[in-house]
């Protein structure tokens, strides 16, 4: 289909990541594989967390809406891609890139919220331990990871009208393999500096604010933990802090540099490799980080393979 035809048409077309060659078909095959461990891994995260009542605390309760968060997130973007790559078909239609777009912001602004609201939990767990139970009681990690979806979703509706209000005159062809805003942007043949400078203070509050707020905790959790007595507990937690501010820096950063840069400076190669970070590898990094390297969930997970199979030890 030509980039003629394509202006006439109500569809977008996603040029996508790969095209039909042998080395596409290998990464088709590893994106599949990343897919399906992706959602098994946090669909077994929500199970244990629910299952076992040892998990019942305010951690693995924002833990399993980080979790929950993370399977729409992947399933918003790969099943279509893999669907697009077996048919040979890369139209999306405008009714459905204006939801891949609505539920793809909402589940990049609400992580970042629950991203912050899951270190301060940790800064209160280990720097303030005996006012625990009151700062961080059922009722307030409620609070959080509700007003996480709900600060999200009001954001991704108005920056989702906003976007798909522009005329796109030019080409209808995105270069992405999703719906994302910036990539749209540039198909738009009116001025969109306003809507980008709405952009900006979004990212503010959604990117810098939060990345501050996690940067803060986990530096006073480095110290107080520089502070224990045991080696073994100092070198825990060390390696713990350091895990989670690895994810942290792989979600926020290239989320910022994308979102937070004048449209002019996005090179459609540059926007595509970044937000694999924020939408498939941080999704299946997270379960493990978060949670498989902890003896809680572990044993959980014992626990959950005798009731299944009571005759293995």
């Amino acid at each position: 289909m030509s980039n003629e035809n394509l202006t006439f048409s109500s569809d977008f077309i996603l040029l996508g990541l790969f095209s039909s060659s042998q080395t596409s078909l290998v990464f088709f095959c590893f994106l599949f594989i990343i897919f399906v461990m992706t959602v098994t891994e946090n669909a077994l995260m929500i199970l244990l967390i629910r299952r076992d009542p040892r998990l019942h605390t305010p951690m693995y309760f924002l833990l399993s809406h980080l979790s929950f968060m993370d399977i729409l997130h992947i399933s918003n973007i790969v099943p279509k891609m893999i669907a697009d790559f077996l048919s040979g078909s890369r139209t999306i239609s405008f009714a459905g890139c204006g939801f891949q777009v609505f539920l793809s912001l909402t589940l990049l602004g609400g992580e970042c919220l629950l991203l912050a609201a899951m270190s301060c939990d940790r800064y209160v767990a280990i720097c303030h331990p005996l006012r625990y139970p009151v700062l961080m009681s059922d009722n307030v990690s409620v609070r959080m990871a509700a007003g996480a979806w709900l600060v999200g979703t009001l954001n991704s509706v108005i920056h989702t009208v906003y976007a798909l209000h522009f005329p796109f005159c030019r080409s209808r062809a995105i270069d992405h393999f999703f719906c994302e805003v910036p990539a749209m942007l540039k198909l738009s043949c009116v001025d969109t500096s306003r809507y980008e400078r709405g952009v900006y203070v979004s990212g503010i509050i959604f990117l810098l604010i939060p990345f501050s707020m996690i940067s803060a905790s986990y530096v006073q959790i480095l110290l107080t933990v520089l502070q224990m007595k045991s080696s073994e507990a100092r070198k825990k937690s060390f390696s713990t802090c350091s895990f989670h501010m690895l994810v942290v820096v792989m979600y926020y950063g290239p989320f910022i540099f994308t979102y937070m840069r004048p449209k002019l400076y996005h090179s459609p190669g540059q926007d595509k490799f970044l937000a694999i970070f924020y939408t498939i590898l941080t999704p299946t990094l997270n379960p493990v980080i978060y949670s498989f390297r902890n003896k809680d969930v572990l044993m959980a997970m014992r626990s959950l393979l005798r009731s299944n199979f009571p005759h293995k030890k």
